[in-house]
């Protein structure tokens, strides 16, 4: 209940399982959440007037499904209080989403047979996810470089194809968004 972070866990399990190096976890670990500095810089205008530990309590709480959810819901921020509101009952409602089925799964683990696949079942869920995200067309294009990068760096080890892929991304993004800038 310590740490709400989907994406990691379906990151550093098979690292684990294979006996990676705990430095190449962390860093695995770390590279994936970086994307929560994005979320809080683009929260940051909704939240800032909050007290610390009431923010600690959102940060805490936030994922990507909710910054999908509130930020097609708020695309600016407002004064009013529903936005903190609505906040919460999302990333409540992601949580129980997400703690239900892991207390299941610690219980139930050896009871299902490892013939379902269903390892592949988060994948398909952060694949959703995505596409749902994907709303312009930088967001396209970085999605699409990502995808490019992963695939040529596959062969590098310890699943630093991923870490190649988030920085591909970033970096066309940035050079997107720059150029949308300059244009306006």
């Amino acid at each position: 209940f310590t740490v709400f972070a989907g994406s990691v866990q379906l990151a550093v399990i098979p690292l684990m399982t294979v006996g990676a190096p705990m430095w190449v976890i962390w860093a695995t670990a770390a590279c994936i959440n970086l994307r929560f500095v994005i979320f809080s810089a683009q929260w940051r205008p909704y939240f800032m007037r909050y007290p610390l530990r009431e923010r600690l309590f959102l940060c805490y709480m936030s994922g990507d499904l909710t910054y999908v959810i509130f930020m097609r819901r708020f695309p600016e921020p407002r004064d009013d209080e529903g936005q903190v509101e609505y906040f919460v009952g999302a990333s409540g409602a992601n949580w129980l989403a997400w703690q239900i089925p892991a207390v299941l799964g610690i219980v139930l683990a050896d009871v299902i047979p490892t013939q379902w696949g269903l390892g592949f079942a988060g994948v398909l869920a952060l694949l959703g996810l995505t596409y749902s995200l994907m709303s312009d067309r930088a967001t396209v294009v970085a999605a699409v470089v990502a995808g490019a990068a992963a695939v040529a760096a596959f062969a590098l080890p310890l699943r630093l194809h991923i870490v190649v892929a988030i920085a591909a991304a970033v970096c066309v993004g940035l050079l997107m968004d720059g150029r949308r800038l300059r244009k306006t």
